[in-house]
């Protein structure tokens, strides 16, 4: 009786299923396109102007899926793997495998265990109806009828070789897995086309048994393992081992790619504009990744360039890590757009803070505001370029107390034109400038031109001046870019728009610097021989084309910047510690320098600069300057622009308040109540205070005992409070100062209290 129940349970399962399929009328079939079109990955792709991928970021964070892969780019041992596996007859039935209908159906009437007779087919009509698919108790009768009905429609209107590419992608492997790109990425760390037969089998047994132990994924591989290759002895132990570390490990990062901050950047920036708006999907991520080229979107990076910068700032930060340097961020910007054309936020592997975004992270700009500083000054008339300013020791009353800026190299140059204190970095002419300024009006002039301070001038003082408000490099680096436009600011955009968009908003706004003044800054920070004077004549600064450059350090040596301008593009470069630690012995020329000169070399590599023609309103004239204490003159004559009427032919020193001065022996520097603070973040060579007197054959005493002779002399400090006094030749005590240390002893270095250095 058993061959005929046997016999009788086929027959009238079959027609049951038949019954079924006639009940059941086809509706409309899902296409192989549409499924493949609204394949969504969990990835989003970020792209460059020309469409090549630069990053993948990771946007939903509920599943786990890779590219869309074309069952060409799935390799043979996998393909082969999953039919065996899944579907023997995958080729010969058309949807319903009835040999393995009726093997299953027996084995339950006897309690046996069979394979089952889902075939690929029906599953993948389960994975693409959610009505069809299965829940945690398993699918109903009537489900089963359903998944049935809709396997024999898909076969009638698809390629099996669309129904095992739909199927590899859309499968669920392992926990969020889902699709042979991602899992292969994931488990295995290549792409589908590059599975062996191993990997392929683990895959395999991983659809079986999704969430299974590892013991029970390689007892399955194994099984699959030897159906594959009937002829090869298989060593299950070994594919044990190797399943229990596939199935553990997560190749496939979140985020991956050369422009992570710029990826996340935009990605932001798109949810932001569209808060409040109808949910939109997100953009499909399909097709292969053939020529790193795919849907996505799309950016104003420039690929090459992004790649060049994030290479040369690893390359340098890596020469100044004995330096205690390991963080930098790199930004260009297209000068008439806006565009950004690289946007390297942290030296990735060699920082501690990689996910700190060193391109929008607040710094303090330390020098790169004196740009802006002079601009306005000379804009409203205040200085030329060739004015004099004194480079002297100087004692500014506020009201927390005296405010004393040094230069960088603690010596004073005496009186110098506004060019040479710009293009050379003097702090203490700065400082006198923005008197005549005023802080609040500076601080007004930096917001317009897209610098938003957090505070007002009046809270920053007079060291605004040398960068004391905090910053971004992309919003100085924009700054800079409002000067290389004729002083009219407008505002950056990662993402394409027409040209005329940009250029439009910029000439509909008034000018936030006149355009003379930016000439005039421009042409003073492109003279290699106004910059001379601390940096030298082969300074790493000057370029065989046109461009406009200044650094900045901030304080203790913090912070280390190179912000700059050619004919087309404006580079911004910052190196330092995210963390705020000191770098070591890191100056404008080694630190950011060298990295903006590279990357403005690879931007004009084929493609010139020329210096800007000057706007209308500017006066060239020929100017000398008067003698100096020595006799010569103080800078040597040269041509100099001017806004109209402001020209002149002389600069020389008020001879005759000179001569009025008291000719009687005093010091002049420091004055007197000073509070000096030793900070041991600067080298000891730089600690020296510097003592100043007028008069003849002095000498110096400091607590009583003699210290040196000359009108100037340095002195070491060390914490206490001390009196100085200057002696004449006689003997005589001729004139004191009273003044204060405090610190860290001799190993200190000073920069603190009544002190402030920049370059």
């Amino acid at each position: 009786m058993q061959p005929t129940s046997f016999v009788f349970s086929r027959k009238t399962l079959a027609a049951l299923l038949i019954a079924a399929a006639w009940a059941h009328p086809a509706g409309a079939v899902v296409s192989f396109e549409e499924v493949k079109r609204d394949f969504r990955s969990s990835d989003t792709a970020v792209l460059d102007r020309n469409g090549e991928l630069l990053q993948r970021v990771r946007t939903d964070p509920t599943v786990r899926r890779g590219q869309w892969t074309a069952l060409a780019d799935v390799s043979p041992a996998l393909r082969t793997a999953m039919v065996l596996s899944e579907d023997k007859r995958f080729y010969e039935h058309s949807g319903i495998d009835w040999r393995a209908v009726s093997a299953a159906a027996w084995g339950n009437l006897w309690n046996t265990r069979t394979r089952g007779a889902s075939t690929i087919t029906m599953q993948l009509s389960g994975l693409l109806d959610e009505d069809l698919r299965r829940n945690s108790g398993g699918r109903s009768f009537t489900q089963k009828i359903g998944q049935t009905v809709a396997a024999a429609q898909l076969e009638r209107n698809w390629r099996k070789d669309q129904i095992l590419e739909a199927y590899l992608n859309t499968v669920p492997f392992r926990g969020e897995i889902v699709g042979i790109d991602a899992l292969s990425r994931t488990l295995f760390g290549k792409a589908p086309s590059g599975l062996d037969a191993r990997e392929a089998s683990v895959a395999a047994a991983l659809v079986r048994a999704p969430n299974a132990k590892p013991a029970v994924v390689a007892q399955r591989a194994c099984e699959v393992l030897r159906t594959m290759e009937p002829q090869q002895k298989t060593d299950c132990e070994a594919l044990d081992m190797f399943t229990s570390a596939a199935v553990q490990r997560r190749a496939f990062e979140p985020s991956e790619g050369i422009a992570p901050h710029a990826a996340r950047r935009v990605l932001r920036e798109m949810r932001d504009a569209n808060a409040g708006a109808a949910p939109t999907p997100a953009l499909p991520q399909r097709g292969r990744e053939k020529d790193n080229k795919e849907a996505g979107v799309r950016t104003t990076l420039r690929a090459p360039l992004q790649r060049f910068a994030l290479d040369t700032l690893q390359r340098h930060l890596r020469e100044l890590r004995d330096r205690h340097v390991e963080d930098g961020a790199l930004v260009v910007l297209d000068n008439a757009t806006g565009e950004v054309l690289a946007w390297v936020g942290s030296s990735g592997p060699l920082s501690q803070a990689a996910e700190v975004d060193g391109v929008t992270a607040l710094r303090q700009p330390g020098s790169t505001l004196k740009p802006l500083l002079y601009g306005q000054a000379i804009a409203e008339k205040r200085i030329t370029a060739a004015s004099l300013i004194e480079d002297s020791s100087a004692q500014i009353s506020t009201a927390s107390g005296l405010y004393i800026p040094q230069n960088y190299d603690r010596r004073f140059k005496g009186p110098v034109s506004a060019r040479t204190a710009l293009a050379a970095s003097l702090n203490v002419p700065a400082v006198r400038t923005l008197v005549m300024v005023s802080p609040e009006a500076f601080a007004r002039e930096l917001r317009a031109a897209g610098l938003p301070l957090r505070e007002s001038g009046d809270y920053y003082g007079y060291s605004l001046a040398l960068g004391s408000a905090e910053v971004s490099l992309l919003s100085l680096t924009n700054a800079y870019r409002m000067l290389a436009n004729g002083g009219r600011y407008a505002t950056t955009t990662l993402t394409v728009r027409p040209v005329e968009k940009p250029k439009a908003a910029a000439a509909s706004q008034p000018p936030v610097l006149d355009p003379r003044a930016a000439f005039i800054v421009g042409d003073i920070l492109s003279d290699p021989n106004a910059r001379s004077r601390t940096f030298g004549l082969d300074s790493i600064l000057s370029t065989r084309f046109w461009t406009a450059v200044k650094t900045g350090t901030s304080k203790d040596m913090r912070d280390n910047w190179a912000v700059g301008w050619s004919q087309r593009y404006t580079v911004g470069v910052w190196v330092g510690n995210a963390s705020g630690e000191s770098m070591w012995d890191v100056s404008g020329t080694s630190g950011a320098a060298p990295v903006w000169a590279e990357v403005m070399r690879f931007l004009h590599s084929r493609e010139p600069s020329r210096a800007p023609m000057p706007p209308a309103g500017l006066v060239e004239t020929q100017v000398s300057f008067g003698p100096g204490a020595d006799g010569n003159p103080l800078e040597a004559s040269r041509s100099e622009w001017f806004l109209q009427g402001t020209e002149q032919p002389l600069f020389a020193l008020d001879t005759g308040m000179a001569g009025s001065a008291s000719t009687s022996a005093r010091i002049t520097a420091p004055a007197d109540g000073t509070i000096i603070a030793l900070d041991p973040d600067i080298p000891p060579q730089r600690q020296r205070v510097r003592f100043d007197a007028e008069g003849r054959s002095v000498h110096w005493r400091i607590d009583g005992k003699p210290l040196a002779r000359g009108n100037s002399v340095q002195w070491f400090p060390w914490p206490g409070r001390h009196v100085i006094e200057l002696v004449d030749a006689s003997g005589k005590v001729v004139d004191q100062r009273r003044l204060e240390v405090r610190g860290a002893g001799v190993v200190a270095k000073n920069n603190g209290g009544g002190n402030s250095v920049r370059r």
